[in-house]
């Protein structure tokens, strides 16, 4: 498989396992988690792959989107779905400041509804400025937010922050953004 592939087949798995499991016939159990077998079989109609070809997406991937759990029966996405599941992420303390990457299309509906998740389950937000530009760039010229999280958090708010450093959480009122 070339290097472009194994890139398509892993935003693939990355669609069915965020969003549309039964695309390929799969379900998602209650925290996510599918079983690997039956991905395989469903994904390997359109990007044939084997258990190696997957341990090396997840492996690989540069944003860390999958596990595998202990005995690699099971994965799931680490975030980021549209479908509901709970992937049992622990509350965490935020930072003071966290960071929210987007297009400058989105700028006018950020700044009068604040960040809301859309069609995701979560609001997603960067430790780092860096990152939020990047993410921001996927969207057209990037629009970074200054995000209060600590007062946020001093306010009830509850964040989270997956396995692959992304933090998340339910919306980010206006009142605590400020666009860098």
């Amino acid at each position: 498989m070339t290097n472009k592939d194994l890139e398509s087949a892993s935003k693939y798995i990355s669609l069915i396992l965020r969003h549309k499991p039964g695309t390929i016939g799969i379900t998602l159990d209650e925290h996510g988690w599918a079983n690997v077998d039956e991905l395989i079989e469903g994904v390997s109609k359109t990007y044939p792959i084997n258990i190696e070809v997957l341990e090396n997406i997840v492996a690989t991937d540069n944003k860390q989107r999958y596990s595998f759990n202990d005995d690699k029966t099971l994965i799931r996405a680490n975030q980021g779905h549209s479908i509901p599941v709970d992937v049992k992420l622990a509350i965490v303390d935020p930072p003071e400041v966290l960071y929210h990457g987007t297009g400058e299309k989105y700028v006018e509906s950020i700044d009068t509804q604040g960040l809301i998740p859309k069609s995701r389950l979560y609001v997603h937000l960067s430790s780092d400025i860096d990152t939020a530009v990047k993410v921001g760039s996927r969207h057209g010229e990037p629009i970074v937010y200054k995000v209060l999280s600590g007062k946020m958090e001093q306010d009830g708010f509850i964040f989270f922050k997956s396995v692959n450093g992304v933090w998340l959480t339910k919306k980010v009122p206006v009142e605590y953004i400020q666009k860098i």
